[in-house]
């Protein structure tokens, strides 16, 4: 560790200011112990005045991270005995299973994939072993669900990882009311408009987030606009990155896509279009809980003005669509009925995959492929990258876009 440049107590106070040219870090117990112990003695702790000594306190709480309480343990045992060690242990506690590389290991695969649930991030260290090959992960492939949220609760990760981001009455006859029917098959997809927001009276970018209900598979597209020429080419393009047909166009009742050129361009694809019913609110909550988990998380809300769209669109295309459909885990409902009678849905973690092995999955894939697609294609793009290294892609691409 280098704190040379703190050797009074003036630059002491200049440091909890936040003043201080002076950056550090303390990796293990021992090294705190051992550097808790050379300050005291280079500040010469039981000479000060009160004032000074309150300051030295601050000043070791901070940078080791110790509790108040803590380091008033150490400048007894200093006091008494002129050295800070660690105390051992009278008798044998629990065996500590997870490592503090472990838990800088999640820390880092947290940061990677934009701290996913509890399930999800063990899916992706279960897939980094079995999959992938990378062995660091093997501790973590086999924690319990609630364990690792202890984990994310420890010092160790907090020290590497801290966080501080009108419908219209006009009736329509355009498109059908009513819930649609998938029936087990991809390319029924779930479509619904996010606003990146308004700054001094402008319009920012949008974004068109159509995500199929069967197997999560999603495509976000950005728009300068959301009027019909500037829609039509997107959702064109948009339909054509799904590689399977897709059958059904489902929306709420917004004008962006109940209308009669959006209704020409499905019509000309034999796509079914159905929108949302009246007092059904969760005719459309697939694509309302992806604008929260994918859209807000990775894309944000700041403004951003409507001539970065193109640019936008780019990174989607390129990078956040494929990290989402090949490499990030989604959980799957089953439908299971109770001593009541009544339907209910549960999430089992065994049935949490991403939505490229979901599609994989279904009876019959095959079929529902696009002529010019089929899996050997697929399962390339799927394996060129592990999902650490595609997470790592997105995010350079989307800081080197933004």
């Amino acid at each position: 560790m280098e704190d040379k440049g703190i050797r009074t107590i003036e630059q002491v106070r200049r440091f909890l200011e936040g003043t201080a040219d002076v950056e550090f870090e303390i990796e293990t117990k021992a090294d705190r112990y051992e550097w808790t112990e050379e300050t005291l003695r280079r500040f010469r702790y039981l000479e000060p005045g009160k004032a000074e000594k309150g300051l030295l306190l601050r000043f070791l709480e901070k940078v080791t991270g110790y509790s108040h309480i803590q380091v008033k343990r150490f400048v007894r045992q200093y006091f008494e005995t002129g050295h800070v060690r660690r105390r051992k242990p009278k008798k044998r506690g629990f065996i500590r299973k997870y490592t503090e590389a472990d838990i800088r290991l999640l820390a880092a695969t947290d940061e990677l994939h934009g701290t996913l649930s509890g399930p999800a991030t063990k899916k992706l260290c279960e897939r980094a072993v079995k999959i992938f090959g990378e062995h660091e992960y093997e501790r973590l492939a086999d924690i319990s669900v609630a364990h690792l949220y202890n984990l994310r609760r420890s010092g160790t990760y907090k020290r590497r990882r801290v966080h501080f981001t009108k419908t219209s009455p006009r009736p329509s006859v355009i498109g059908e009311r009513r819930k649609p029917r998938p029936n087990g098959r991809p390319g029924y997809i779930r479509v619904d408009t996010v606003h990146q927001g308004d700054l001094d009276g402008n319009k920012g970018v949008y974004y068109i987030n159509a995500v199929d209900e069967v197997t999560q598979f999603e495509i976000v597209c950005s728009v300068e606009k959301i009027s019909e020429n500037y829609l039509i080419p997107v959702l064109t393009d948009m339909i054509g990155q799904f590689p399977f047909i897709v059958r059904g166009f489902h929306s709420d009742n917004g004008s962006e896509f109940i209308n009669r050129k959006t209704a020409a361009l499905l019509n000309k694809l034999l796509v079914e279009m159905t929108k949302s019913r009246p007092r059904h609110s969760n005719d459309n909550a697939l694509a309302e809980s992806k604008n929260g988990a994918i859209v807000r998380k990775h894309l944000g809300y700041t403004h951003i003005p409507q001539l970065y769209a193109p640019l936008i669109n780019r990174f989607l295309t390129d990078h956040l669509n494929p990290y989402i459909n090949y490499h990030r885990p989604c959980f799957f409902p089953e439908t299971i009925t109770t001593a009541s009678g009544k339907q209910a849905k549960r999430y089992p973690f065994s049935s949490m995959m991403t939505p490229y092995d979901k599609l994989k999955s279904l009876p019959n894939a095959e079929r529902s492929l696009k002529p010019s697609c089929n899996f050997s294609r697929l399962d390339d793009i799927a394996s060129k990258l592990s999902d650490n290294q595609a997470a790592k892609l997105m995010i350079a691409a989307k800081i080197k876009t933004f």
